[in-house]
């Protein structure tokens, strides 16, 4: 049984302060009112997006399929309220960037009426390939931040022989305690969830890890799991980035995930909370993912809390229920503000993604004054993948990206731990980011470059062999002309 064994020493990491208080000692509020627009992106999910199945002026109902998924790794797209569908077409994605991406419009009714989709009573008599399947139709991602699809994962549990399932419930993110309350408050249902996981990936067992910040989840957690001895609750260390994966697996199992590889091939899976309540929900109730839990804090908000939100909420509105004041936000950020993107604007929806909202006061915010690197090696003691930040960056900004590569750019999980301890606000994270990008966009134009010349290669030799079959032709055309003239001559020689 897992935890008898040396606990492995927590690599890296920082204490930061939590401000957790604002919203993790209030019930979730589920009383959000329905907007009249939202906005549904088909890319809410890694892999292909969702390739919509209605027109406009089609009235759909809460939980119908809107948009299918597209190839294995992909994910659908359901109603998260009932209305009228008003238009697909590009709106402003949740992005830093804010770039357009297609978006399904869905003007509500007021109804917020479901659609007839029953629940299983005794979902443990279903195969395991019928629990994916059912939890591929709902729509279920990552909740975590990942939105990997969580079907995809539970699939590759049965093929890859996973023995253990953890279920995160870190939340190491300063403000976020979305996870906390759920915890809290549904434990019986996230254990469910748990239970309804294993089943699906057919594992032995799961570790629940929740951080010792959270006494109260963590009691609530463990009185839920107690009639199932297959699922373990245990307390970790309070330290980010303790829910990144490889360093939650490396303390909770004692496993290291290889360079390059990936959990599954040290037979580990790892789901987040939100996702095993998501999945109780999807089996039990029928019911896709068409809302979440998000955690709405910073200094410029009026009423911290998490709140349950439709998917496809503009968090204008978000922010106006919250009581928001946009005079004193001096940074709004979709997420955590270790992980978390900065939003130019408040004009994009939620999405499966959105774990929280941060609207920050200039107070909350660290100094953008740069300063001369001091050499004090504060960045490499704290980065939980043991890479060498300073000499990373000193490379990038002489443009040798190859360079940085070769020590490590690919490991970098962008938890922003070395900009955080750094003495003189080099923004360390934001050189990797820049860098990452860079190298994933030559990448690409090199494939693309590839695939060109092999393509260019197939053409000409298509037209080379087509050459040379005219040629071919020709020559037996010539030889047959030669042939007959040859026979008629002889013929009239014999006359």
């Amino acid at each position: 049984m897992l935890g008898f064994f040396s606990k492995p020493r927590i690599r890296g990491g920082v204490h930061a302060e939590e401000h957790k208080m604002l919203t993790a000692s209030q019930a979730i509020v589920n009383n959000f009112p329905l907007p009249k627009k939202l906005y549904i992106p088909l890319q809410q999910h890694v892999g292909k997006p969702a390739e919509p199945l209605i027109r406009v002026g089609d009235e759909v109902l809460k939980g119908q399929l809107l948009a299918y998924s597209q190839g294995m790794i992909s994910a659908p797209v359901h109603a998260p309220s009932s209305g009228i569908i008003l238009d697909v077409n590009d709106y402003p994605a949740p992005h830093p960037s804010a770039l357009p991406i297609r978006m399904i419009v869905l003007e509500t009714d007021g109804k917020d009426e479901w659609i007839n989709a029953p629940g299983i009573d005794d979902p443990f008599r279903l195969s395991p390939e019928d629990i994916s399947l059912r939890v591929g139709a709902a729509g279920i991602v990552g909740l975590g931040g990942a939105t990997f699809p969580t079907a995809v994962k539970l699939n590759m549990g049965r093929e890859n022989r996973i023995d253990t399932l953890i279920i995160n419930g870190a939340e190491c993110e300063p403000y976020l305690s979305c996870d906390d309350r759920q915890m809290q408050e549904r434990s019986e249902q996230i254990i469910d969830g748990v239970r309804l996981m294993l089943h699906g990936m057919e594992a032995d067992h799961a570790v629940v890890a929740i951080e010792d910040n959270k006494p109260q989840a963590y009691l609530a957690m463990q009185a839920a799991a107690k009639p199932y001895p297959q699922i373990k609750v245990i307390q970790i260390p309070t330290r980010y980035p303790m829910g990144w994966d490889r360093q939650l697996i490396r303390y909770v199992t004692g496993r290291e995930v290889p360079v390059g590889c990936r959990s599954s091939e040290v037979g580990v899976t790892i789901h987040n909370v939100g996702t095993a309540y998501a999945t109780h929900k999807a089996i039990r109730q029928g019911r896709p993912l068409v809302s979440r839990v998000i955690t709405v804090s910073g200094g410029a908000v009026g009423r911290p809390m998490n709140v349950e939100v439709p998917l496809g909420t503009l968090i204008s509105e978000l922010f106006d229920f919250c009581q928001v004041n946009a005079e004193q936000t001096a940074r709004i950020v979709m997420g955590g503000p270790m992980m978390g993107d900065s939003l130019p604007h408040t004009g994009v929806p939620t999405v499966k993604a959105t774990s929280g909202i941060l609207a920050l006061t200039a107070a909350e915010l660290k100094s953008t004054d740069e300063q001369p690197c001091i050499r004090c090696a504060s960045c490499v003691s704290v980065c939980p993948a043991g890479l060498r930040p300073l000499d990373m960056a000193n490379n990038i900004r002489v443009n040798q990206l190859d360079a940085a590569v070769d020590i490590g750019l690919k490991d970098c999980i962008s938890c922003g731990c070395c900009s955080y301890i750094c003495p003189s606000n080099i923004p360390l994270v934001q050189y990797f980011k820049y860098a990452s990008g860079e190298v994933a966009a030559r990448q690409q134009a090199q494939h693309k470059s590839e695939q060109t010349k092999r393509l260019m290669d197939a053409r000409n030799a298509r037209l080379e062999r087509i050459a040379q079959q005219q040629r071919e032709e020709e020559q037996a055309r010539i030889a047959a002309k030669l042939e007959r003239e040859r026979l008629k001559a002889e013929q009239e020689a014999t006359v």
